[in-house]
């Protein structure tokens, strides 16, 4: 007998919104049990434990690129910037539910996909869906972590030393495209 009152849907939308107004290391099991005013063991119901918590909230956030057929490589690598950029720590919470094995394959199937559209044979579309995903999660982390010590003010204005011009660099720049456009070249040239 599930919890009265509560699903699955709802403690994973809970949980969202635990992730997007406190980040990931404030997203604890008694947390999300305060807020759904539930005792933490009756969470177990829905997720045996708080990785597969992670891994649907790392399913939710990736369901977010997947709508209709798998276009292009860029297209499909935006998509999935975009979708982990819609939550706080959108970048941490799938790429260590993807390191432990957990969560679907979704992402890397749509960039799969999109490179075996573009005629390449299925193992270099796999090798190179997954340098993208590689890219695209710690590009994606890298820009949430530099939002969050933006908005604490724990990031100097003007910083010297070797990493001042990327964290001066705006979030919004060119500088993702970049990047992706050498992938793409890089396979480009190699087909």
């Amino acid at each position: 007998m599930a919890p009265r009152g509560h699903s699955a849907d709802d403690v994973a939308r809970t949980a969202l919104r635990i992730l997007d107004d406190h980040g990931l290391p404030d997203l604890t099991m008694r947390r999300l049990a305060t807020a759904l005013e539930v005792q933490p063991s009756a969470l177990y119901w829905h997720f045996p434990n708080k990785q597969s918590l992670l891994a649907e909230l790392s399913d939710r956030i990736v369901s977010r690129m997947a709508s209709g057929a798998a276009v292009d490589l860029s297209r499909e690598a935006h998509a999935l910037r975009d979708a982990l950029l819609a939550y706080r720590d959108g970048a941490e919470v799938v790429s260590s539910t993807l390191a432990m094995g957990l969560g679907s394959s979704v992402a890397l199937e749509r960039l799969s996909a999109a490179v075996t559209a573009a005629g390449s044979d299925a193992a270099t579309a796999r090798r190179v869906a997954t340098t993208v995903l590689h890219y695209v999660l710690g590009f994606a982390w890298h820009e949430q972590q530099r939002l969050q010590y933006d908005s604490a003010g724990a990031r100097p204005e003007s910083a010297g030393g070797a990493g001042a011009d990327l964290a001066a660099a705006d979030p919004t720049s060119g500088d993702f495209a970049f990047g992706l456009d050498l992938i793409v070249a890089g396979l480009r040239a190699r087909t």
